[in-house]
């Protein structure tokens, strides 16, 4: 059985006091939920507060990014090492606006997860199709790439500290939402992959987020389905009742 995994991405908000508040709302909403894992991603710049308030609770600490040398002239840059040292235990690599904007390849994802591995951290890998594409009818292609590509070389082993995130471009951050079945069918494709890449054991235990305007009114229908287990909760997280919500509708 699974484990359930909700993850807030808090992405380019919250200043330290705001990120401050937020979670000890969170800690106070969520004190008593033991059957999900429960998971903020806040700014660099407040991960060391957050980790702080959080570390007798039942909330682990993720970063949004990592960079794959240990350290150099690699300004801006940040590694597995500092993150650690920081109180991180997870971090995200190739969320889709890093893939859009910030020119992310495979390649890189690739190269940051191993890293993060290395580093013996928990890594949530995202991976999802834009608009052009699904309308192209090129989803499960694009998916293929991108699972293939990001695991490159990953161990069976490590694969257990891997948690895959699908993320239907399309929905993230515009109202819309796949329904559940186009959730489920998706992930129940990415768990073929790994069936092929892996064995069908591993493919069995690894965790599939769905992230894609996720809300306390559909976390519960997406749950039901059999292979989404949990969610990467982007706008939603931002805010102490909607973001326990989720919690509480994945148990």
């Amino acid at each position: 059985m699974r484990r359930p995994i909700i993850a807030g991405n808090w992405k380019m908000n919250n200043t330290i006091k705001e990120a401050v508040e937020l979670v000890n709302g969170l800690k106070r909403e969520l004190v008593d939920v033991n059957s999900v894992d429960i998971v903020v991603s806040p700014p660099f710049t407040a991960l060391s507060d957050v980790n702080e308030l959080i570390m007798d609770s039942n909330i682990k600490l993720s970063a949004q990014n990592v960079y794959w040398q240990e350290k150099g002239a690699f300004t801006g840059e940040v590694s597995t090492a500092m993150l650690k040292d920081a109180g991180c235990s997870y971090v995200i690599v190739g969320q889709s606006e890093r893939r859009q904007y910030f020119n992310e390849t495979n390649e890189t994802v690739n190269k940051r997860l191993k890293a993060a591995l290395a580093g013996k951290m928990q890594v949530i890998v995202c991976v999802g199709e834009v608009l052009e594409e699904r309308e192209a009818n090129k989803a499960f292609d694009v998916i293929k790439e991108q699972v293939q590509g990001s695991l490159q070389g990953i161990s069976s082993l490590d694969i257990n500290n891997v948690v895959l995130a699908y993320e239907p471009v399309w929905a993230i951050g515009t109202g819309k939402t796949a329904s559940a079945e186009q959730a489920q069918e998706i992930h129940h494709y990415i768990r073929g992959l790994l069936k092929d890449i892996f064995d069908e054991e591993r493919a069995s235990e690894v965790r599939i987020q769905y992230g894609g305007s996720v809300k306390p009114d559909n976390v519960k229908e997406l749950m039901q389905k059999e292979d989404v287990d949990g969610a990467l909760v982007g706008g939603a997280s931002l805010k102490i009742d909607s973001f326990s919500a989720i919690v509480k509708g994945a148990v």
